[in-house]
């Protein structure tokens, strides 16, 4: 079961999952911030959020966001004093491919460093506010695929009941507009000493705490154990009367190209994993004359022992391959803590909504569609690792020569 959600929305795709009693995932994509425009007519292209939700028996097991972050279940753990305890865990084998949050939550149950309530009440959160989102979204692609359950399993939810609470939240959650537009907007208060001649000394004191112009509305609900609209409607009078702003969030880390190019001040390392020779020539002719290293691989098993002594930047990595195809390759870098942060493309024949969910799904950066030509090839590399240096010594491509030669002996 695919489609369009204009052809038919989540709220329905989730009851017809719920009457066939179906068991699988169901992966919606919305559109992209950016459209393309043909013809003088915007035309939506996807790449935006990417969600999932998991189910067994038409009842929901976990649903989050297809990435490769922590922070949600973070925010969650803090209300217990168990935010810290993450640090602790190891990449777990339980879920970690495709729900990698949901591994990390077994196995701090394993661990008994959080109980199974605790569990039970983050999972209802998390799955809470994903419908939230997938039930305020409107336009995107989704895709529903049979299979065997998430496992194992810590609750199960009833979806016709969530979808009785939630729409009712998503109607109210229209009445704040325009003054507040998204959950992940920030609160500030821009003259506290104005704000406190209108409330008492508690109620200013825990608005204060956290209207503090980079906690989220989302993220204070978490850390409260409320739902997002009971906590935006408690600000909301204020954002109205302008003694409380909504800011929208800034990233405290720098872009990719700036981490991995502008403060190691070395030449880009990248490694393109491909069968197809032509690809691979291509990729290496583009990239070294614009200077960066760059080591292309034929052999996907050989790949991964090349990877991990070359340790690049950036690696492209093709989908449909003999052996290992793409998706395993990412799934196997993903689990080593050597390139959990390390971007990773991948290369596909066919721009095809499935593909690009697995993609996810498996935690890849990005991916790239073939035949691509050099500008779109270089705007991708420059995005994650920044640009080459020309006029950088022959010396420094040395060492992917060298590996790359004991593997053709």
């Amino acid at each position: 079961m695919q489609g369009s959600l204009s052809e038919i929305d989540i709220r329905s795709i989730l009851q017809l999952i719920e009457l066939g009693q179906r068991t699988g995932e169901l992966m919606v994509e919305a559109y992209s911030p950016t459209s393309s425009t043909t013809g003088g007519k915007r035309r939506p292209q996807l790449g935006g959020p990417c969600w999932l939700v998991f189910c067994f028996n038409g009842r929901i097991i976990y649903a989050g966001q297809s990435e490769d972050s922590l922070s949600r279940l973070r925010d969650y753990l803090r209300r217990f004093q168990a935010d810290n305890a993450l640090d602790q865990i190891e990449v777990p084998s339980i879920a970690s491919v495709n729900a990698p949050e949901y591994g990390y939550l077994w196995a701090l149950l394993e661990k008994n460093l959080i109980t199974p309530a605790q569990a039970r009440s983050i999972i209802h959160g998390m799955v809470y506010e994903t419908l939230f989102d997938l039930l305020s979204l409107h336009q995107g692609s989704f895709s529903f695929e049979m299979g065997a359950p998430l496992a194992p399993q810590l609750t199960t939810l009833e979806i016709s009941s969530l979808l009785a609470k939630i729409m009712k939240q998503v109607q109210e959650w229209k009445t704040f507009h325009p003054h507040i537009q998204s959950p992940n907007q920030c609160p500030l208060i821009p003259d506290p000493e104005k704000l406190q001649q209108t409330l008492r000394p508690n109620a200013f004191d825990t608005l204060n705490r956290w209207a503090n112009g980079e906690t989220t509305f989302r993220q204070i609900a978490r850390y409260l154990n409320r739902d997002i609209v009971t906590v935006t409607k408690a600000m909301y009078p204020f954002v109205q009367q302008g003694l409380v702003q909504v800011l929208h969030p800034t990233s405290k880390s720098e872009s990719p190209a700036q981490n991995q190019f502008d403060l190691s001040k070395k030449v880009p390392r990248i490694v393109c994993i491909d069968d197809d020779v032509v690809i691979r020539k291509t990729v290496e002719s583009i990239l070294d004359l614009q200077g960066y290293e760059a080591t292309a691989i034929s052999h996907p098993l050989k790949a991964l022992s090349l990877v991990f002594q070359l340790k690049p930047d950036l690696i492209l990595c093709d989908i449909a391959m003999p052996e290992l195809n793409g998706y395993e390759i990412c799934a196997m870098l993903r689990n080593s803590t050597a390139f959990r942060q390390t971007p990773i493309v991948m290369l596909t024949g066919i721009d095809g909504f499935i593909d690009r969910l697995r993609a996810r799904m498996v935690r890849a950066t990005d991916y790239l569609t073939k035949p691509f030509g050099e500008s779109e090839l270089l705007t991708l590399v420059e995005t994650y690792v920044g640009v080459g240096d020309p006029n950088r010594l022959p010396s420094e491509r040395l060492l992917a020569d060298e590996i790359e030669d004991s593997f053709e002996q």
